[in-house]
């Protein structure tokens, strides 16, 4: 046990050295030696002042630009199936085949009932009825004529008596007879012409309606052709080919959605929108600022993205504005329903005190640090932070800048004690392993 302890000391005593002849410390230590106790070696930082931005971090979501499902919307069997699952498809590739005999064989009888239809139209426009009616007329109107001028010269020759009375009354009877006759004539050719407009009525409706007919036929043979209306990503299959689809309702085949751009949701509270805009407004938020995307992995997206759409009120119940912005994707890396951070636009704190995160801890809730005074004294002391910009925090209260503190080594030291200053690492990766084995 001596046996180790000795080494041990000797270890540490040649490490000291070492340290303090890398680092030019040697006065330090002998000064440390002079106080009656061992130097501590650590590692220090300085306190910087500088201006520097600070961004807000959401909880995001992501979520397809576009996204659109792929129906059967005609009853009939899938036939066959196009595409690889969960790969990129074009705008008009085919995805799947439905059996289309059904449609093609309606498509035939709603194509033979249109030509019906128009050959009914053209027999309805002829005229003949109607011609035959206009004749017959105008030979009731001779007639009627005749009869009218027989009744002239005969009524002058009666009352002189020199015809027989028997001859102009038979004249007379001509006349009504003959008057009778156009009447019936006329009513004939308005019955004609009637009748003739309703069947050209009809037989138009019929035209339209099988035209309609040849259309929805048409249709139906189109909708057994499904193709993706999007560029995007296919999803998995939702019926096999062989099953019967589009029975009652539109059956769910798959679903395409267009992930490049690719759309974030991110919900800020109202207190971060009021002061987002107060500083848009002071000038330290710049209106187009270029959103970053933190992954789950903690690695960041390469692309930028920016706010396309705010949401028209704040949610009462969470007190967020929902926000979407959009990121290019054009590898595909980002799915739906991915989630993550995004780093919003920054704003710029002037003159910041910046220390390294490692430096600060905690003691019964309060964040101390360990400064190390030009006579390298340990410190305690308690400080305000405020934001957290990359590796560092923004201290509010407690520093000054040029400061020096202690960055690693916390572990080793109390507050009065001595310590050997140094800027570079005291471990490293060998020097861990080393000391595990």
């Amino acid at each position: 046990m001596r046996s180790l302890r000795r080494r041990t000391g000797i270890l540490l005593f040649a490490s000291l050295n070492l340290v303090l002849s890398g680092c030019g410390n040697k006065e330090a230590a002998k000064k440390a030696e002079g106080a009656g106790g061992p130097a501590v070696p650590v590692v220090v930082g300085t306190v910087e002042q500088k201006t520097v931005p600070v961004y807000s971090e959401l909880t995001a979501r992501t979520d397809a630009n576009d996204s659109v499902e792929i129906r059967a919307r005609v009853k009939a069997y899938l036939q066959a199936q196009h595409f690889q699952e969960g790969t990129m498809v074009k705008k008009g590739q085919p995805l799947f085949t439905l059996d289309k005999r059904e449609y093609e064989a309606q498509m035939m009888q709603a194509k033979a009932q249109l030509a019906k239809a128009e050959a009914d139209l053209i027999q309805a426009k002829e005229r003949t009825v109607v011609d035959v009616a206009a004749a017959n007329l105008e030979v009731a109107n001779a007639q009627l004529n005749k009869t009218d001028q027989d009744v002239n010269r005969l009524k002058p020759l009666a009352e002189a008596q020199a015809v027989p009375q028997q001859d102009y009354d038979n004249a007379l009877a001509s006349q009504r007879a003959a008057r009778a006759d156009v009447q019936a004539r006329t009513a004939s050719l308005n019955t004609a012409k009637v009748n003739q407009a309703a069947a050209i009525q009809q037989a138009t409706a019929a035209v339209e309606s099988a035209k309609a007919a040849v259309m929805q036929a048409g249709l139906n043979i189109e909708y057994c052709n499904l193709v993706s209306p999007i560029d995007g990503i296919v999803g998995t299959r939702q019926v096999a080919p062989g099953n019967l689809v589009g029975q009652g309702e539109a059956t769910l085949l798959t679903t395409v959605s267009n992930v490049n751009p690719m759309r974030v949701y991110v919900a800020i509270s109202e207190r971060e929108y009021l002061q987002y805009f107060k500083e848009r407004a002071q000038g330290k938020r710049p209106g187009s600022a270029e959103l970053e995307l933190i992954l789950a992995d903690g690695s960041v997206f390469p692309h930028k993205g920016r706010v396309t759409i705010a949401d028209r009120a704040v949610d009462a119940k969470t007190g967020t504005l929902s926000i979407v912005a959009e990121f290019p994707n054009p590898t595909q890396l980002l799915r739906p329903g991915q989630f993550g951070r995004v780093r919003l636009a920054a704003t710029v704190v002037e003159n910041a005190l910046l220390v390294p995160q490692k430096a600060v801890t905690e003691i019964q809730s309060a964040k101390v640090v360990y400064v190390v005074s030009p006579e390298n004294k340990v410190q305690l002391r308690t400080v305000m932070l405020g934001d957290r910009v990359d590796a560092n925090y923004i201290v509010t209260e407690g520093l000054k800048a040029g400061e020096k503190i202690i960055v690693e080594g916390v572990q080793k030291v109390r507050p009065g004690s001595t310590v050997v200053p140094t800027a570079a690492p005291v471990t490293s990766e060998k020097a861990e392993a080393k000391k595990g084995e």
